[in-house]
């Protein structure tokens, strides 16, 4: 399965918070959607992701207030995106890779949406079991 149809199955929505935004901000806008990382935007564009291991390594470890910390003190500023033509075992490949939980889509200029590892995870259990279904389908005649 490529990204793109991964990304029409999913949707496209990406929650984003701004640079200059409060770090208390992110994380509860994270708790509201019950997700682990946002994209930080500015002008439209990627400028750094905000995840709960930034969160917890910048800000809890070094005794920091979230309150008063601006989201781009502390935010994962190179950010690694992949492609709407990726597979689903290339974009796990990558996420594995450079560590990472939350890879954001882009053609070209344009950011498509963001997947997840869960997301990645979910697809190729359903791609899994499909092949399975056929299997039993073409044993059982």
């Amino acid at each position: 399965m490529l990204i793109k149809q991964l990304l029409n199955q999913k949707g496209h929505a990406v929650i984003s918070v701004a640079p200059q935004d409060s770090v208390y901000s992110a994380v509860a806008l994270m708790a509201d959607k019950s997700i682990g990382a946002v994209l930080v935007l500015e002008q439209g564009k990627i400028v750094g992701v905000l995840s709960e291991r930034d969160y917890a390594r910048k800000v809890i470890l070094q005794d920091r207030s979230s309150k008063t910390t601006q989201v781009r003190e502390i935010m994962t500023t190179r950010v690694v995106t992949g492609r709407p033509n990726q597979t689903v075992q290339e974009s796990m490949a990558l996420m594995t890779d450079k560590h990472i939980r939350h890879l954001p889509i882009m053609d070209g200029d344009t950011l498509l949406g963001m997947i997840s590892i869960g997301d990645l995870v979910k697809a190729i259990i359903a791609d899994q079991q499909f092949e399975i279904a056929q299997l039993e389908t073409y044993i059982n005649g």
